[in-house]
């Protein structure tokens, strides 16, 4: 299901791309809030499509009144801020309220340009999907969805004590999948979820893995890495990178810690666990919840909490650290361990979801089952007292990572859009008012 699919009508090139990002902006810090790794697909995505000379709006909530309507992102790329019910952060289970304002919006955009303004929409995430939906039937141009992540996959891998996703968007997600035309998944994992929990048509179906930005996330020396986040040069950094939240379990890792220390105490001065990213949702308890885990585990000295990173000092962490550790319950690509290895360091994930593409287990790093912190810590302890063996996986990673790069997903979307808007294909899926 994966790789490039067939051309088409090489004529039907988009020219102007409707995208659509409603819970998410764009111009987030990924790693807070609902910002991740859709907001970096969304950026990386756009700014290359218009290189390729494909205008793309990116459609998004205004979060405050004194966000201008309009900002230009790239060249040929803007983000347009469509008011729809009140400023400040939502929580996405309250924003489906807010999609009838939000396609409102959508519509008066198109208005002001030319007939045919758009000739395609690709929504991001369900709700995204869900507005989406009704503005490409409205224009009468083909509709494209990445889900990114999906309720029934998330519910059916609940961390302990997590929240289960609401009804609503279950059934908002079955009835996107029978409404779009076109639906991307990261990897083929994710392509036998939306068949086996959606009843996806495989017709309608392209696997397109997600990339990493391959120039700013580079291998360099560790030492000077160590030396630019203020770190004594033989630490041993764990570095967990994402967003605090259950489904992330940075608490493994934590854990993991734990278990190393006991196993080698002599290690305490020279480890450090790095958890750098902000809260999630309404996940405003879980950064106090780490730092108790850590002081209850015995290990809150060696544990640093640090906001979300501009990416070039994102990058200098990755470089710095001994590994890092993806122990995710659930994951649809796992971009955190492609830029890691990017950037030379070996990943310790576990095998779920899009980590089994992400990371290639065994050469790049380490794919572990289950959540089970003991098993963690035995393969960091490995990789600490091994050095030729992390080094292997070292020199392997940024090997894996350079198959990832964003013009190859491009490359591939812009055909998927080509075929999309061929002539004769497909017809466009049922209304979505049935």
């Amino acid at each position: 299901m994966s790789g490039p699919v067939p051309l088409g009508d090489q004529t039907a090139v988009p020219s102007r791309i409707a995208t659509v990002s409603l819970h998410t902006s764009p111009l987030d810090q990924p790693g807070t809030g609902d910002a991740g790794g859709l907001n970096v697909y969304v950026v990386e995505v756009a700014r290359r499509m218009a290189e390729r000379g494909v205008a793309v709006d990116v459609f998004t909530r205004a979060t405050t009144p004194s966000l201008p309507s309009v900002v230009e992102l790239f060249p040929g790329v803007n983000v347009r801020h469509v008011p729809a019910g009140p400023y400040g952060h939502l929580d996405k289970n309250t924003l489906a309220r807010y999609l009838c304002p939000f396609v409102f919006g959508m519509l008066r955009a198109e208005a002001q340009g030319d007939p045919g303004h758009y000739d395609l929409v690709h929504g991001h995430y369900w709700l995204s999907g869900r507005a989406g939906v009704m503005a490409a039937r409205r224009w009468g141009v083909p509709m494209v969805q990445t889900m990114h992540t999906m309720a029934r996959v998330k519910n059916a891998a609940l961390a302990e004590g997590d929240t289960p996703e609401p009804e609503e968007r279950v059934r908002g997600e079955d009835q996107l999948v029978r409404q779009a035309d076109r639906l991307i998944a990261n990897t083929d994992d994710e392509a036998r979820q939306l068949v086996d929990f959606y009843g996806a048509r495989r017709d309608q179906l392209h696997t397109i893995p997600p990339g990493v930005d391959l120039d700013t996330f580079t291998p360099g020396s560790r030492t000077e890495a160590l030396d630019r986040i203020g770190l004594p040069r033989d630490t041993h950094l764990l570095l967990f990178v994402g967003r605090v939240q259950r489904l992330k379990a940075p608490d493994v890792l934590i854990r993991a810690a734990a278990e190393l220390l006991e196993r080698d105490p002599s290690l305490r001065d020279r480890l450090v666990v790095g958890v750098v990213g902000g809260l999630s949702g309404g996940g405003t308890r879980e950064p106090r919840m780490l730092a108790d885990l850590a002081r209850s585990l015995g290990v809150a000295d060696v544990v640093r909490m640090e906001p979300p990173q501009d990416r070039a000092r994102l990058a200098d962490y990755y470089r710095a650290a001994t590994a890092t550790v993806v122990p995710s319950y659930s994951e649809s690509f796992g971009l955190v361990a492609v830029e890691s290895q990017a950037c030379g360091t070996p990943v310790v994930a576990s095998r779920v979801g899009g980590l089994t593409m992400a990371v290639s287990d065994g050469f790049s790093g380490v794919l572990i089952d289950g959540h089970d912190p003991r098993h963690y810590a035995a393969e960091l302890h490995r990789l600490i007292h091994e050095p030729a063996r992390r080094a292997k996986l070292a020199e392997a990673a940024p090997l894996h990572a350079a198959t990832l790069g964003w013009s190859r997903t491009v490359d591939e979307l812009l055909n998927v859009y080509r075929s999309a808007l061929a002539p004769n294909d497909l017809p466009l899926a049922e209304a979505a008012g049935r």
